[in-house]
């Protein structure tokens, strides 16, 4: 195996210290990734170099140019401070001819927009919930066609951001309460879907134009107390105390039905194809009670830290975490940028 220079790109605030010695536990965790990758990296034998970027490329730039890497090993999930700004990195390393890991400029655009997303799937005859964007500064104004019950969402933001018990909505009055929430607390526009019952799924995928599906692993938030809606919120994501109080566990999904499996598998190839995505990503889903699958959102470049989902699907296929990194290298490696599969294309395919 060759010997890589590569370049971590994280934010700012992320960048990998040397050692961990004198650090808190909630700095530690907040950059476990990071700490996981970088670790990983190292024991390949590679040359890491991490660069933490915030609001300017000249930092980028500079890397570049002094230290010359393979390839730059993208964790930015923002730019700016704004989410969407993302894939303005990964522009500027294809117009440098500098090879990247994860996915390309297309796909994240299509893919962070959630409306746009629902839109090029729908056109493709991929099932989602019926939805409606309120865009900020726009009185709310719920299309007759859009029946109660629903959940209110930031269109672009991810990792669960502005999403509570209180997203899921029964009325009018409520919709536009939390609407104004989005548009005010979050700062984005809204995006309101028709509420599915049923389970989370999330399904792992890993390639550039030959993709494989890891094994579909299930948020269970069976535990949630009866009157709770059953939702991946903030709280659900990211709060230790409260998944332990109510036995919520990220775990492979079980009892479900093999062809059930296989829709699910090919119906996230052809979410991955038809999106233009590269790389990794990870594509969630809603399976409701009549055995029916429902597309939520695609999210490229998803965490993989060596405890996440996408690391544990992984290591369920066999794929052990430090060869999941050399993967996503490889694929890196090989990707070029004019070999990306127009989204037109991918669907009659």
């Amino acid at each position: 195996m060759k010997k890589l220079r590569v370049l971590l790109l994280t934010h700012q605030d992320l960048v990998p210290k040397t050692s961990t010695s004198g650090l808190s536990k909630e700095e530690i965790a907040a950059a476990k990734t990071e700490y996981d990758v970088l670790r990983g990296l190292r024991r390949l034998g590679h040359e890491v170099i991490p660069l933490g970027l915030k609001d300017e490329l000249h930092p980028l730039r500079q890397a570049l140019a002094e230290a010359r890497p393979h390839i730059a090993f993208n964790l930015l999930e923002e730019f700016q401070g704004e989410a969407i700004f993302d894939h303005n990195v990964v522009s500027y390393l294809e117009l440098m001819r500098t090879p990247y890991t994860g996915c390309n400029p297309r796909g994240l655009i299509l893919a962070r927009d959630k409306s746009l997303a629902k839109k090029i799937l729908h056109y493709h005859r991929l099932r989602s919930p019926g939805f409606f964007v309120f865009p900020m500064g726009r009185k709310v104004r719920r299309p007759k066609a859009l029946s109660f019950p629903l959940i209110v969402k930031s269109l672009v933001e991810e990792a669960s951001l502005g999403i509570a018990q209180a997203s899921v909505v029964h009325n009018d009055e409520k919709l536009i309460e939390r609407v104004e929430f989005i548009h005010k607390s979050v700062g984005t526009d809204a995006i309101v879907e028709e509420y599915v019952e049923g389970r989370e799924l999330y399904a792992s995928v890993l390639g550039n134009q030959r993709i494989a599906v890891l094994p579909i692993w299930e948020l269970d938030i069976s535990g949630l107390p009866d009157d709770a809606e059953r939702i991946a919120t903030r709280k659900v994501k990211w709060d230790a105390a409260y998944q332990r109080r109510y036995s919520i566990e990220l775990k492979r999904a079980e009892k479900l039905d093999s062809e059930v499996q296989r829709h699910i598998q090919r119906t996230s190839k052809r979410i991955y194809h038809v999106l233009g995505l590269s790389g990794y990503a990870r594509i969630d889903f809603r399976l409701d009670k009549e055995g029916k699958l429902f597309f939520l959102e695609a999210n490229p470049n998803p965490d993989i830290n060596n405890e996440d989902e996408f690391a544990s699907a992984a290591g369920a296929a066999g794929i052990e975490y430090d060869a999941l990194l050399q993967r996503i290298l490889n694929l890196g490696l090989s990707h070029r940028p004019s070999s990306a599969e127009p989204a037109g294309e991918a669907a009659q395919s």
